[in-house]
């Protein structure tokens, strides 16, 4: 068996990356059957006895990172000539081979995925931490009224997530914070801001304070609450998947 591991940081977010890839498919020149697909962090496809090949799978690992979506992908093939002469075709011949075409088709795909990225709308939250709590906030109006969230909105055309963070709290919660690092990506089942469904993700950081007190501009109540107690509230579906990276920074801090 002959392995090649590949990595590729797309600016995308988790879907976006994921729905390019599968519509761009794969650099080779015979259809690969797919094997597994798991809408947005892994798919799997393999070709089986034909051409130069006895057999191929390339797999895909898709990761969300504060700089985007981290790409990791591996290729695995034998040919299945003996010998000599197949660790020649299968070293010198095709491991060149698919060097070439892979690196054309990641160039080509972290490209396209960036410029996909552009047209969906994305969510952002913060993790505002102060000492051993959080800040949550509670919803006013609307099919979530009384459930509760992390601070946060829709980052506007032409803004970063990060400087959409910043305004967002100043909007809702009226005080400056500073982002510290990346705390995960949920993907957003329904449809964000008329764009297509479940092709936005929230992207939430941990943030703290610089300035103000918070005040519920725009929630029915705000809350601060160590780990012990977020599990105790009813939360909306997109941040509750959020509350174990939560809980892990409340811990080490």
């Amino acid at each position: 068996m002959h392995r090649l591991r590949f990595t590729t940081l797309v600016e995308a977010p988790l879907t976006v990356a994921f729905d390019v890839a599968r519509t761009l498919g794969r650099p080779w020149p015979w259809p690969l059957q797919e094997v597994v697909s798991v809408r947005p962090v892994r798919d799997v496809y393999s070709v089986g006895p034909g051409s130069r090949w006895r057999w191929l799978t390339h797999s895909r690992r898709f990761t969300a990172t504060g700089a985007g979506t981290l790409v990791d992908e591996q290729v695995d093939w034998e040919t299945g000539l003996p010998g000599v002469l197949g660790t020649v075709v299968d070293e010198l011949v095709l491991r060149r081979r698919v060097i070439r075409a892979m690196q054309a088709h990641l160039d080509a795909y972290a490209a396209a995925a960036a410029r996909r990225a552009l047209d969906v709308v994305q969510v952002v939250g913060a993790a505002v931490v102060v000492g051993e709590r959080v800040l949550v906030a509670q919803r006013s109006g609307g099919p979530y009224d009384g459930c509760w969230e992390f601070p946060g909105g829709k980052v506007e055309p032409g803004e970063s997530e990060l400087s959409a963070l910043v305004r967002e709290c100043e909007e809702e919660l009226g005080v400056a914070v500073v982002p510290q690092a990346f705390l995960g990506e949920v993907v957003l089942d329904g449809v964000v801001a008329g764009g297509a469904p479940a092709a936005s993700t929230l992207r939430a950081w941990w943030a703290r304070v610089e300035s103000g007190e918070p005040v519920a501009h725009e929630h029915a109540a705000l809350r601060w609450v160590t780990a012990d107690e977020l599990d105790d509230l009813d939360w909306i579906a997109a941040d509750r998947p959020l509350l174990p990276a939560v809980k892990a920074l409340l811990a080490r801090l």
